[in-house]
């Protein structure tokens, strides 16, 4: 079972896509990540993209304790489904998920030029690190981030640490288990993490 921590929906039952392979990150993960996120004051009216939604979990959490804007992506159509009917569940303004690939999604640039604040990646396992550093370089090079943008990572503790392309840097890194979540922000953006 998945829920929403904290916030305007704090409490809430999020769905879960059946049989996807989908691995949502856990409530104890995510309420230590959300802490950390609100002790810097990356979530009060912050621009969220959230990409390999999955569940929605993360940007669902985000819209619930203050963004106010939330794209989530999700390339698989149920899995999209899914994500509209927890959008429903979660019912804040400002959320709304698309459903094509990271890649075509990030090379079409933001749209309305809306610069974002705050990013989750949490690809599946299949996803390669050379994937990986192509997608994060698409968002420095596709003007996806805002000038001190955060950028999270999550992956297996088992993956090395994410290939930063020019224009991020690696901030901090934490493990929880199994998981292991890197920050990155632009340089020079006065390192929260």
């Amino acid at each position: 079972m998945t829920r929403i921590i904290s916030g305007s929906a704090g409490g809430r039952t999020l769905r879960t896509p059946p049989g996807t392979g989908t691995r949502p990150t856990s409530d104890r993960v995510r309420e230590a990540l959300f802490s950390r996120l609100e002790h810097h004051g990356l979530l009060d009216s912050t621009h969220v993209l959230d990409l390999y939604a999955g569940s929605g979990a993360l940007g669902l959490e985000a819209a619930s304790r203050g963004a106010s804007i939330v794209l989530l992506v999700e390339a698989d159509k149920k899995v999209a489904e899914v994500i509209a009917r927890n959008i429903e569940i979660v019912g804040v303004p400002g959320v709304r998920v698309v459903t094509d690939t990271v890649e075509r999604v990030l090379r079409a640039g933001p749209p309305a030029g809306i610069r974002m604040d705050l990013v989750f990646l949490d690809p599946p396992y299949d996803v390669g690190e050379a994937a990986l550093t192509g997608v994060l370089t698409a968002l420095v090079e596709q003007g996806w981030l805002g000038p001190e943008a955060f950028v999270v990572v999550e992956r297996s503790t088992r993956s090395p640490q994410p290939t930063w392309p020019p224009g991020l840097e690696l901030s901090g890194e934490k493990r929880y288990g199994e998981t292991t979540i890197w920050f990155a922000e632009p340089p020079l953006s006065g390192g929260v993490a």
